[in-house]
Parts: structure tokens; sequence; C-alpha cells
């Protein structure tokens, strides 16, 4: 396995992903938005932790750069939101944005897949920070799960017409 193809690969689906959330940020609700943004800001750390490792191969030495404070475990994003919780008005904003929390639920299940397929083939330092990746994701993931659920079950709730 070419752990420098997988970071490349990953630095290119966090930018992506980065890319998603700012985007949609625009788009939906105030509701949804706050929490668009704030992981756009997660996913920026993403990217500057993957490029750390790839500079360090570059320069043939050892990837073993900690992660920043801020992404230890789930990821401070990801354990802040879920913290919050969110009343049925902001869950009712949220319905039209149903199609993007589901699609970024899906995103953030994919990158957390991914990781956790290069870390099962990945050793040492590699497979440690491919592992912490998919932990962040998957709290991400999590949080959108959640969201989406939440605001369908809204939805559900609405009487006929919204």
């Amino acid at each position: 396995m070419d752990i420098r193809k997988i970071y490349e690969y990953a630095l290119q689906r966090e930018r992506e992903g980065k890319r998603f959330f700012e985007e949609n940020a625009e788009r939906v609700s105030h509701a949804a938005a706050s929490a668009f943004r704030r992981l756009a800001e997660e996913e920026q750390q993403h990217i500057e932790f993957i490029q750390g490792l790839l500079d360090a191969l570059e320069a043939g030495e050892s990837p073993a750069g900690a992660a920043p404070p801020e992404l230890k475990g789930e990821g401070f994003f990801a354990q802040r939101a879920a913290s919050e919780m969110l009343d049925q008005t902001m869950l009712e904003a949220m319905v039209p944005d149903l199609p993007v929390l589901r699609m970024a639920y899906l995103i953030e299940r994919d990158f957390a897949e991914f990781y956790e397929m290069a870390a099962s083939k990945a050793e040492g330092e590699a497979k440690q920070a491919l592992q912490m990746l998919a932990e962040w994701e998957r709290g991400h993931e999590a949080l959108f799960k959640r969201l989406h659920d939440e605001a369908f079950e809204a939805y559900a709730q609405m009487p006929w017409g919204g």
C-alpha cells in the first residue's frame, strides 16, 4: 500500500467535503448553516493535518506529528454540536434542508469508511493517523444522522402542507 497515495486521496476528499459544507452553508436554513460553517472549519483542520503528514513523508521524516488538541477524539465540532440540543423550532426550520443533511451524513459516512479501510491495510503511525481520521468522521456522521433524523421526525409530525 502506498501511504502517500492514500493521504493524497484523503486530502482531495477533505477539500471536496469542505467545499460542500461551505457552499451549502449559503443555501440552507440558518439552523443548518451554522453547523455547516463550523464543520467546514473543522474540515480545514483535517486538511492541514493530512498536509502535515504528506509534508513529513516528503521530507523523509516521521509523520508522528500529533493532531491539534481541538481535533482529539471525535472532534471538537461533533462534541460541541452533540451537546447542544436543538429545539423543535430549529428542527422545523431544517425541514427544507433534509436532502442536504442527508448528503452531509452520507459524505461523512463515506469518509469514515474510506479511512477505516485504509487503516486496516496500514501499519504503525499511518494506521494510527487513519484511525484518528476515521473517528473524527464517525463523529460527524453521527451528528448529521441525528440532525437529519430529528428534522425528518419534525417534518413527519407536521400537518399536511407543512
